[in-house]
């Protein structure tokens, strides 16, 4: 008899803007295993550059940067790119998250946030 084959699960994209290298790990490890591909960039012209070649499902998109706010630049991916969500993460400042909504960001993330809100966060723009 043939066997069924079994089918994995697509791999969704994620995209990670952010420089603070421990919190980029932090991110990593809180993904692992959650059938995600990720990748990271640590500025907003690599994020540029970066969605020019590929489409990420979403981009966890920090607010300080250090060439800009990622509350500005969430324009920018809803313009050029319109299908791909944006989380956008901040700590630095709390009145961000209603700038981030009103740029056109699917959900904002407050820090610090557990692993249950981030994967919530994620899935919820995803479905």
């Amino acid at each position: 008899m043939p066997r069924k084959s079994v089918q994995k699960p697509k791999l969704r994209k994620v995209l990670i803007i952010e420089d603070e290298a421990d919190m980029c790990l932090l991110l990593n490890i809180l993904l692992e295993g959650k059938e995600m591909e990720i990748d990271h960039v640590k500025s907003l012209v690599k994020a540029q550059e970066y969605l020019s070649e590929t489409s990420p499902d979403v981009v966890l998109l920090d607010n300080k940067l250090p060439d800009g706010f990622g509350v500005d630049f969430v324009q920018y991916i809803k313009k050029n790119y319109p299908l791909v969500k944006v989380v956008m993460i901040s700590g630095f400042d709390p009145s961000a998250s209603d700038a981030a909504i009103e740029n056109g960001a699917d959900r904002f993330l407050t820090k610090p946030f557990t692993r249950d809100q981030l994967l919530h966060s994620i899935k919820g723009v995803l479905n």
